[in-house]
């Protein structure tokens, strides 16, 4: 049977092939309006049994990648967030209210790691999801990611540059102060969640970071794990369990 997971976020689409229980080679595709269907034919064959999609994207991009599916594939299966799954289970009453992508990151920080672990997303938003060794989840954080403090900087004041600029300490021009600041305050939430997640756990965390955004944050982090495809990874455990 031929299986592919499909990862849907606000600025990508993350494709792959599920092989023997596992994320195969992941494609990464920016999309757009009206693009969807062409860049996955780049990358699909052209026949599917089964796709498992996830998706947070907005409606009219999801039905246009349901759309693409429903030409080359037999079956499709939308992953949703569960109370309780795999060993995993969630801290929202309401498990609807919990993004699929943040519920699959965390059974995938599952598959791979067996102690406490903060899962920390850097995308479109900041996400950070605490999981103790027993598979509970404590609670989590949503903020801008440092990407879209600066497009809400710049929409709000078109003068300051969207991107550019390097980490300095103490900047002396605009540009490198906007990185540092909003690569700053990201930095400072995960680090305050780091500490609070030792203080409420007893023991230090794993802390995995994955997402389009990460590898900024990871070279200030050096404690920190990449975990590149985790949404998929957890995706995997969502069509296999």
């Amino acid at each position: 049977m031929t299986a592919w997971l499909f990862d849907l976020g606000n600025t990508r689409l993350k494709c792959a092939p599920l092989v023997d229980g596992d994320v195969g080679d992941v494609h990464a595709l920016p999309h757009a309006s009206g693009e969807l269907a062409a860049a996955l034919a780049a990358v699909l064959p052209p026949r599917i049994d089964v796709a498992y999609v996830a998706s947070v994207a907005g409606e009219a991009l999801r039905v246009e990648l349901l759309d693409a599916l429903t030409a080359r594939c037999a079956r499709i299966e939308l992953a949703r967030t569960q109370r309780v799954f795999a060993g995993l289970r969630i801290a929202y009453a309401t498990p609807a209210r919990l993004g699929v992508d943040r519920f699959l990151a965390m059974l995938g920080a599952r598959r791979h790691e067996r102690g406490p672990v903060l899962v920390c997303g850097v995308g479109t938003a900041l996400t950070i999801d605490l999981v103790d060794a027993d598979g509970l989840h404590r609670g989590g954080r949503i903020a801008p990611s440092p990407d879209l403090m600066r497009e809400a900087l710049h929409q709000r004041a078109p003068q300051l540059p969207l991107d550019g600029g390097d980490w300095v300490d103490w900047a002396d021009d605009t540009v490198d102060a906007l990185a540092s600041g909003c690569l700053g305050a990201a930095l400072t939430l995960i680090r305050d969640a780091q500490q609070s997640a030792t203080t409420t756990l007893g023991i230090a965390p794993t802390l995995l970071l994955h997402g389009g955004g990460a590898t900024p944050l990871l070279a200030r982090l050096p404690e920190a794990r990449e975990a590149g495809a985790l949404v998929l990874d957890g995706l995997a455990v969502w069509a296999t369990t």
